[in-house]
């Protein structure tokens, strides 16, 4: 990314900046300000989110709103309550206690001497979240949106659940803000008041894993947030962009398609990261593409927008499988609309151990069964990959035997698809829980399998997620997995792969007991969402990333990040290790000496459907001088037929003493999980 230091306006920082709210807490902000503001004032654009702006997010935050307030912009960068310097407890994601205080950081801004009463909003994950869910509002002072890599349902198409299944990542990412909810604010900032507030964060952020567990079907605690709920809501402009790699592409397309005021689409190859810092790249200049949005909306300014196509999207040519990518091969292509007439539903019959082409025929049918190996998905990668190590499906030659395949012949000319595949099957199981993993693979003549896309059905949830029924075992279902939206190029000579298992740990928790699933081939078809090449695709062009210069930091011990799989053969034990080392750091800018290193381990033996644990440890430290905090946080979740067992513990150390220690046990019914 070019580092851009020269700027039409000059540039001062206001920190910190106390926002108050309603009832007294204050909010700590970061506003970075066009010095001609308090002459001529401008539009503001918040970003609110809880990673701690002083040692999380800085090096980020300096990027991007340095180079917005450069332009124009009133860039703001608030902590949500309980966060960071903020005051208060933060208790669970996107409660009415955020968005009310949302609501008062937006009256306050448009109040502001510098600002001139409009403010957008901008995030990555959480804060995209809180943009849309805020746009639902209508508050009068938000005027447009940029949200990336968000979702706009809570239940079925978020970290928690994924067709009423576990995600593994329910888990890693509760454990996340476990951590982060331990750590006190900064003494140089808040006073005196740190280790008041430290201890109030302690004993009241509480344990979010549990709450999320106890809500397995999609009630009204999901249904809070979710802006699906009532698109019509949202009339601001938004701008919605993800990355095939990260797992919040699938809304960007909804987003687009149901939206009632504008709304553009912008899809391309990256894991959970801004467009301009995007890995698997090419990266692209987003930052240019925030100020044309801001300047049209905000502004008033005509910068084309309204030209842009409605959606925008990287097709990924083939390529090996492999778990971490620099750079995806492909082109961008562009819809003037979404859904888009162009794109034509290709139907592909399921026949016994192969997908049927065009203009072939069954010749046969056959009830065909599968009951997966439990480690079937050691090598799936993670449901949102954040490009931090290898995390992408590896080879999925090492999955596929332990599922049921069905491979096409080889194809006559390239099929490009753009959209979400859908798997119809007539399936019966043996159990009253049972799960469908289906994965869709691109076959080369060598016959390396790169997995393209794949979708999970708990098929309890089969008529909905509100209120699942057990399965009648033996009893035939007529049931629909939707696979996750992607744009993929297959080329001549290779094989598309259809690959259906009834395990796919760790990425999503087992069913209760091992169950054997018997597919009807007759009643089967594999529906893909094939895209014809058109000319205008030529036109879609970006600009190269920059962004202003981050902070400097002083590396103190290095990164390192990686994924293992151990087998212990003797034992039949089986382990998926996750290391998240982000090192030691300095930040220059406030002398805060910042570690944080996560392991993560998922483990499971044969095919005990007892066995499968998962267990988080997270150690954060903070130092300054002879001010050091340590805290140090574990979870460890298991689960028998019938319940989830959950066992946490919370350190917390000021230099080498502790002070404070909390142990949490709990049973949580598992609920057709």
């Amino acid at each position: 990314m070019r580092e851009v230091s020269d700027f039409p306006h000059a540039v001062e920082c206001l920190d910190p900046v106390w926002i108050p709210m309603e009832d007294g807490v204050r909010l700590n902000a970061r506003i970075w300000l066009p010095e001609a503001a308090r002459r001529r004032p401008v539009p503001a654009v918040l970003e609110y989110i809880p990673y701690r702006l002083r040692d999380g997010s800085a090096r980020r935050d300096a990027v991007h709103h340095h180079y917005f307030a450069g332009h124009g912009y009133a860039a703001v960068r608030v902590d949500l309550r309980g966060s960071g310097d903020s005051e208060g407890v933060l208790e669970d994601e996107y409660l009415e206690r955020e968005l009310a205080d949302g609501e008062a950081i937006l009256r306050w801004l448009a109040a502001q001497p510098w600002c001139d009463g409009r403010v957008g909003m901008i995030g990555i994950s959480w804060g995209g979240f809180n943009g849309l869910q805020l746009a639902a509002r209508q508050p009068p002072e938000l005027k447009a949106v940029v949200s990336v890599c968000s979702t706009d349902d809570r239940y079925a198409d978020d970290v928690h659940y994924m067709g009423g299944c576990l995600l593994g990542d329910n888990l890693s990412w509760a454990s996340t803000m476990f951590a982060y909810n331990s750590l006190p604010p900064d003494p140089a900032v808040v006073g005196e008041a740190w280790r008041d507030m430290w201890r109030q964060r302690l004993e009241g952020s509480g344990l979010w894993l549990a709450t999320w567990l106890e809500h397995p079907h999609r009630d009204t605690y999901w249904r809070h947030g979710s802006i699906c709920e009532d698109f019509s809501r949202v009339r601001v402009p938004v701008l919605a962009a993800s990355g095939w790699a990260d797992g919040y592409s699938n809304a960007v397309m909804r987003l687009v398609e149901h939206l009632p005021g504008p709304c553009q689409g912008l899809i391309g190859p990256w894991s959970h990261k801004y467009p301009h810092l995007g890995e698997p790249g090419p990266a692209i200049g987003f930052l240019q593409e925030c100020l044309r949005w801001w300047d049209q909306w905000l502004k008033g300014q005509e910068r084309g927008i309204r030209e842009d196509p409605a959606l925008r999207v990287w097709m990924q040519d083939s390529v090996p499988p492999t778990t971490r990518y620099g750079h995806r091969p492909g082109r961008w292509v562009a819809e003037p609309r979404w859904p888009s007439p162009a794109i034509e539903p290709w139907r592909l019959p399921l026949a016994p151990r192969r997908l049927c082409l065009d203009g072939q025929r069954r010749r046969e049918h056959s009830a065909l069964t599968v009951q997966s190996p439990l480690t079937c998905g050691l090598f799936a990668g993670k449901w949102c990959s954040y490009a931090a190590g290898p995390d992408l499906a590896h080879d999925q030659r090492q999955e596929d035997g332990g599922a049921l395949i069905f491979d096409s012949p080889p194809l006559g000319a390239s099929v490009e698809i753009l959209g979400g595949p859908r798997l119809e099957l007539d399936v019966s199981a043996d159990r009253p829980v049972a799960m469908v993993a289906a994965r869709l693979s691109d076959v080369a003549p060598d016959g390396k399998a790169t997995r393209v896309t794949y979708g999970l059905l708990n098929l309890t949830h089969r008529d909905g997620h509100a209120a699942p029924e057990a399965l009648e075992p033996g009893r035939r279902y007529r049931v629909a997995v939707r696979l996750n939206d992607v744009a993929q190029v297959f080329p001549q000579g290779h094989r598309l792969r259809l690959a259906i298992s009834t395990s796919y740990w760790p990425l999503a928790w087992p069913s209760p007991l091992c169950a054997r699933l018997t597919i009807h081939d007759s009643g089967s078809v594999l529906e893909l969402p094939r895209r014809p090449p058109r000319a205008e695709d030529d036109a879609v062009v970006f600009d190269a990333p920059e962004g202003a210069p981050t902070i400097p930091v002083t590396l103190l011990a290095p990164e390192h990040h990686n994924w293992y799989v151990h087998r212990d053969l003797a034992e039949d034990l089986s382990t998926l290790e996750v290391v998240n080392d982000r090192g030691r750091l300095r930040l220059e800018d406030s002398g805060l000496e910042v570690q944080v290193k996560a392991v993560e381990r998922y483990c499971s033996r044969a095919d005990d459907f007892d066995s499968p644990t998962g267990t988080t440890c997270w150690e954060r430290s903070l130092k300054r001088g002879d001010w050091e905090v340590t805290t140090i946080t574990r979870t460890v979740l298991a689960a028998t037929p019938e319940d989830f067992q959950l066992h946490a513990t919370l350190d917390a150390y000021e230099g080498e003493r502790r002070v404070h220690c909390r142990s949490w046990d709990r049973r949580i019914p598992r609920r057709l999980v």
